[in-house]
């Protein structure tokens, strides 16, 4: 190849790559999402995920179900475990309560919103009231 088809070749790649940083981003491909952005990252979603299991101290398979072909394995997408529905509920009501109690001329930090932590404190069902 000559030095000047490499350099237009060169040229045109560095074009499509600088350009591909202003194309609108694809969404994350997660199957399901009902509640949570459909273009949350990787990274976030894990985060998201990983607050649920502290939060109410389970595991991944508390809200999810087992795939059919491998029951080693989780189907992430499946709406077949209760859970899961009930998940979304409360992460909607609590995005109520935060928008309708913690959003006004409030800067990041300056008061706790509400979270799964709040009423959950590391366990699958929150205390009742009186402590029953």
């Amino acid at each position: 190849m000559s030095y000047r088809k490499i350099l237009i070749f060169s040229a045109v790649a560095g074009m499509i790559f600088t350009m591909s940083g202003f194309m609108p981003k694809e969404e994350s491909g997660f199957k399901n999402l009902k509640v949570l952005p459909k273009n949350i990252s990787k990274e976030n979603l894990g985060r998201v995920m990983d607050e649920f299991k502290v939060a109410l101290g389970v595991r991944c398979s508390f809200c999810h179900a087992p795939s059919k072909t491998d029951p080693k394995k989780m189907d992430f997408a499946s709406d077949e475990n209760k859970h899961k529905d009930v998940a979304r509920n409360m992460m909607r009501m609590t995005a109520r309560i935060n928008k309708k109690y913690f959003h006004k001329d409030l800067k990041a930090g300056d008061l706790p919103q509400v979270t799964c932590m709040t009423c959950h404190n590391g366990k699958k069902e929150p205390a009742r009231p009186g402590g029953s």
